[in-house]
């Protein structure tokens, strides 16, 4: 009897190791519920960013002054004065760092994708620090459009 119940005990403790195994891993400390999220980003400091990679050449933002793009220098990119509210800030990371992760159904009309299907936006995952990311991700979250109220 006393070994049924000890058998019994130890497949009980077994599945239920493998259940949190399966539901995120609680005995190393990782909650079911666990997802990776941004540090917040400086909004002033991820414009400047904009401005070093020269996102002006393929992205207006007409409510921000950048320089003045010959016309054959000038890329194709959606126009992104009013981003805020749009999506959460983690999409913009994703688009920076993976510009192919999402793909607008539209994008092929508009001029966005290359001959290989691909977005014409360069791959900033291997040249930007995570505190460059953030900050340009909450720059983009932050553009309210001409008659929002957002940064001056």
């Amino acid at each position: 009897m006393i070994a049924l119940l000890s058998l019994l005990v130890s497949s009980c403790a077994k599945e239920q190791k493998q259940k949190e195994a399966s539901q995120g891993m609680p005995e190393h400390g990782m909650a079911a519920s666990w997802q990776f999220t941004l540090p917040k980003g400086d909004p002033v400091e991820g414009r400047k960013v904009f401005a070093e990679l020269e996102c002006y050449k393929c992205h207006e933002i007409k409510r921000d002054k950048f320089p003045v793009v010959a016309e054959a220098d000038k890329g194709v990119g959606p126009e992104l004065s009013q981003m805020a509210g749009m999506h959460p800030v983690e999409f913009f990371a994703e688009s920076i760092m993976n510009p192919n992760a999402v793909i607008d159904p539209d994008s092929k009309e508009k001029g966005y994708l290359g001959d290989d299907g691909k977005s014409k936006m360069p791959d900033h995952g291997d040249i930007l620090t995570v505190k460059q990311v953030t900050d340009l991700a909450a720059y983009l979250a932050s553009l309210k459009g001409e008659q929002g109220k957002g940064r001056q």
